[in-house]
């Protein structure tokens, strides 16, 4: 039992230091950028480009694509599909909307309002974190997913359930065209 948690703890940390590798790789572009502005001695500036609301943008992006992936990647997450989509939702919602519109108005001229250095790095922060949250539940789904014991239909005994973690997936049954003859 310590072996399987200290496996489990292992490959928790793992996904972690993946986790923000990805973090740390969709921000770097950012940072150097930052580094150009501030090096031209445009602190307040750098807050009023668009560079924190795309950074927040690609990392939304991608956590909708890990939602989504645990979303369909495993076909016994029955009970799961509505918290998933809820996530999706409420990334759209709170970071990848927001997130474009500040993009579309910064972008689009006019000096930005103040609130604008304020909210994204908020937006960038939340971002992260739904990242964080998606990979984290990709992760947990189909890892409990992995360790359900399927079971076999067609070989299991009238009194219970045969087989266990070993057993195979139920195979896909094609159904026959109407016109061919059954040989």
């Amino acid at each position: 039992m310590s072996d399987e948690a200290s496996r489990s703890e292992s490959q928790s940390l793992s996904m972690m230091y993946g986790t923000y590798a990805d973090v740390l790789f969709v921000l770097f572009p950012f940072l150097v950028i930052g580094m150009q502005r501030l090096w031209e001695g445009d602190l307040y500036d750098v807050l009023l480009r668009p560079d924190l609301s795309i950074a927040a943008a690609i990392l939304a992006g991608l956590a909708i694509g890990k939602f989504v992936l645990g979303l369909v990647g495993e076909r016994e997450l029955g009970p799961f599909k509505e918290r998933i989509v809820f996530f999706i939702a409420l990334t759209l919602f709170v970071v990848l909307g927001p997130a474009i519109i500040l993009i579309l108005s910064i972008v689009g001229g006019g000096q930005p309002p103040g609130f604008v250095a304020f909210v994204q790095p908020v937006l960038l922060i939340i971002a992260i974190s739904l990242y964080t949250t998606a990979i984290s539940i990709s992760n947990i789904l189909t890892r409990s997913g992995r360790h359900s014991p399927v079971v076999r239909r067609d070989t299991a005994p009238a009194g219970g359930l045969s087989g266990g973690p070993q057993s195979l997936p139920e195979p896909l049954v094609i159904p026959r065209r109407s016109g061919e003859d059954s040989a």
